[in-house]
């Protein structure tokens, strides 16, 4: 009998711990001002998914192993898919602050990969954009963002 309310109590434990341990921890977005906010919330508006059909397999199974499961623990995916973010430095700066947020569970791996992706996809679907902000860039800058374009497309592009 002492033996079976152990083995229940550590059971009830466990069962406890996965479930508080698991918690998917959300962005906290209220310390930002309205304008952000607002920014915030356009993105979210737009499409949660996108069609990675037509990319490389490996840059797909990025989208699905990685970005589609890591970036869902703090926020919706609609977030960083129609983000004003296009140029390698901003994503960068994005997945580096994202990557130690409390929950986030993404390592030095994962954030590499998951720039990646997004740099990818970007010069795929938002080739506009990069396009705009590279015009507007200094030629230092210009020629930094264009060779980890370059770089990333060379590594998956094959």
């Amino acid at each position: 009998m002492l033996s079976s309310l152990k083995s229940f109590g550590i059971i009830v434990f466990f069962v406890m711990f996965i479930s508080v341990g698991s918690r998917v921890v959300r962005a906290d977005d209220t310390n930002l001002d309205d304008a952000t906010k607002a920014r915030i919330a356009k993105f979210e508006q737009g499409p949660s998914t996108i069609d990675v059909s037509n990319y490389p397999q490996k840059i797909q199974d990025i989208y699905t192993d990685i970005f589609s499961q890591k970036c869902m623990q703090c926020h919706r995916l609609s977030r960083p898919i129609n983000s004003d973010y296009a140029l390698p430095s901003e994503w960068e700066s994005y997945v580096k602050l994202m990557m130690h947020k409390p929950g986030s569970g993404i390592n030095n791996g994962d954030a590499r990969k998951i720039t990646e992706f997004l740099i990818y996809d970007s010069t795929v679907r938002k080739k506009n954009l990069v396009d705009d902000k590279l015009s507007k860039a200094t030629p230092d800058v210009k020629a930094a963002e264009e060779a980890k374009i370059k770089s990333i497309h060379d590594k998956y592009d094959q």
